[in-house]
């Protein structure tokens, strides 16, 4: 899909969490109604690894360690709660221990099962890229 001329690019980190029975980790952020992969902007300079440890301690109370998140690739779509801009995502895999509990900007989080994601208003990345592409058993 082109980007459209004058939108603004945003980088971000996002992490595709799954449990045991292949649910999906997604949260959504206060003021909004689109749940995604948790996450957050990369700050100028910061490894995108880093980024995401960061994000997921400020938004989920998790501590990760970022060399133990999977780097699955970059991709890009259009930003969810953000007209006229497109995210870049580094998007990894990670393994948690314990429940995550919302924290921050983060109002909702949820286990969602793939195939029951129709309903649900989902990011263009979520909807796009990590289902079709990670939505499965782990």
């Amino acid at each position: 899909m082109p980007r459209p001329s004058g939108a603004r690019t945003i980088r971000i980190a996002a992490a595709v969490i799954r449990d045991d029975s292949g649910k999906l980790l997604l949260v959504r952020k206060r003021g909004t109604s689109t749940f995604m992969q948790a996450g957050g902007k990369i700050e100028p300079g910061e490894a995108p690894a880093t980024a995401l440890a960061r994000e997921m301690r400020e938004e989920l109370g998790i501590v990760v360690d970022p060399a133990a998140a999977s780097h699955l690739g970059s991709f890009s779509a259009p930003a969810a709660n953000e007209p006229d801009a497109r995210v870049e995502a580094e998007l990894f895999e990670l393994s948690i221990a314990g429940e995550p509990i919302p924290a921050a900007e983060i109002e909702e989080m949820i286990w969602l099962h793939p195939e029951l994601a129709r309903g649900i208003e989902l990011a263009p990345l979520t909807a796009d890229i990590v289902l079709p592409r990670y939505g499965r058993q782990p």
